[in-house]
């Protein structure tokens, strides 16, 4: 599969983070010829928090996961990721499955079940076949390694075209924080907190119950505001894993909640980079609405219209789409107030076409690789800003072949 024309140049040079480990492995669960189970490990006293999908037919590692959330962190904890199947809709197979390769990994890295977090991403509703996941769980184990976190990013993906990773670090008291993580996901991405997974460690010091507020704070500004097709998958998983071993308490630490914010957003983006055949990362950002919920609406109203999206495939300023985007979100809105612009160019104004609206200026921003929409309702002070891509002829041909 060819690389999305949106990536970035290379996969980032990440910083060890002390009291992690990887390894991964090519356990044949669905490809041949690449690793495709990818586990890490987590020293004592590493707080674990999560964000994940809501989808009414998440999976049984989503499930097992949100149970385990908020546990003793004073033990080691792991984390097993396999992709290729979803173990989503599978029934009692797919809890036994989990079941399995949870009480494995307890079992070889003695690490207690309670602090083993699986993930599992790919086909829906088909068994997994977990066995060739467990029967390579010893070398897995042996062959830790803190520098093989692009190595994990690489097995965790699906229809990704390059692996994402994104880090930080931040001066506190004269002492470095660092973090790191890695993500993977190209289509089915709506997140609700798409076939969405991510992992990012720090060695911060700092409580779970405080991590996780803080998780699920910058979650809503970042991976639940990117979207490539509207499609929310069973399987979306954020885990962040701080293991203390800095020494640096961060706990209401201004300083570094913006540095975590900052490789969210980032790998956040990276997702949509890589949305199945995109060819313009967009920025949707929208003011003035009654409140910042339905800004947020509106936005991914804009965001999620395949007609708005393959406007913007073929390089045409339809601006009309964006209008008609509005008015079916279902916000507040009035058209005798409505401002709309594209890049720096206003399109709209007050309910019309802007007097000096030039359609040649428009149709040659559009040709552009990183493009911004902007609407303005005049209502409030609400606001939102969101990211997508286009809808090309390459996401059909991706997801039409993807079983075959």
């Amino acid at each position: 599969m060819a690389m999305s024309p949106l990536a970035p140049d290379r996969f980032p040079d990440l910083p060890e983070i002390a009291g992690v480990t990887f390894a991964t492995v090519a356990a044949g669960v669905k490809y041949t010829g690449r690793d495709d189970v990818m586990l890490a490990m987590l020293a004592p006293g590493t707080a674990v928090a999560g964000v994940f999908t809501r989808s009414a037919t998440r999976s049984a590692p989503v499930l097992d996961c949100q149970a385990k959330l908020g546990g003793d962190p004073s033990a080691a904890a792991a984390i097993l990721v396999n992709s290729g199947n979803a173990n989503a809709f599978t029934g009692k197979n797919g809890t036994n499955a989990t079941a399995a390769v949870v009480d494995a990994v307890a079992a070889v890295t003695r690490v207690p079940a309670a602090r083993v977090f699986t993930a599992s991403t790919g086909v829906i509703g088909e068994p997994l076949p977990h066995d060739r996941i467990t029967a390579n769980l010893q070398d897995l184990s042996d062959r830790q390694s803190a520098g093989a976190i692009a190595e994990a990013a690489r097995a965790i993906m699906t229809t990704d075209t390059f692996p994402k990773g994104a880090s930080a670090t931040v001066e506190i008291d004269g002492e470095t924080v660092t973090i790191a993580g890695i993500a993977k996901g190209s289509g089915m991405i709506a997140p609700d907190m798409a076939t969405m997974l991510v992992y990012i460690f720090t060695d911060a010091q700092i409580g779970q119950a405080e991590l996780q507020g803080m998780v699920a704070s910058h979650n809503a500004k970042t991976f639940n505001c990117i979207t490539v097709d509207s499609d929310t998958s069973t399987s979306d998983t954020l885990l962040v894993a701080a293991t203390g071993r800095s020494g640096v308490d961060v706990t209401g630490n201004a300083a570094f909640s913006a540095a975590l914010h900052r490789v969210m957003l980032d790998l956040a983006h990276q997702v949509v980079r890589d949305g199945e055949g995109a060819t313009k990362f967009v920025t949707v950002e929208v003011t003035g609405a009654e409140h910042d919920t339905d800004a947020h609406q509106v936005a991914m109203a804009i965001a999620n219209s395949p007609l708005v999206k393959t406007a913007i495939a073929g390089e045409d300023a339809n601006w009309g789409r964006i209008v008609m985007a509005v008015g079916k979100s279902g916000a507040a809105a009035d058209h005798d107030r409505l401002s709309i612009r594209i890049g720096d160019i206003t399109v709209a104004e007050n309910g019309w076409r802007a007097p000096d609206y030039s359609e040649e200026a428009a149709s040659a921003y559009m040709k552009n690789a990183e493009l911004e929409i902007g609407v303005d309702l005049g209502l409030g002070t609400g606001t939102s800003t969101v990211w997508t891509c286009d809808l090309t002829h390459g996401y059909i041909s991706i997801n039409a072949d993807y079983r075959s």
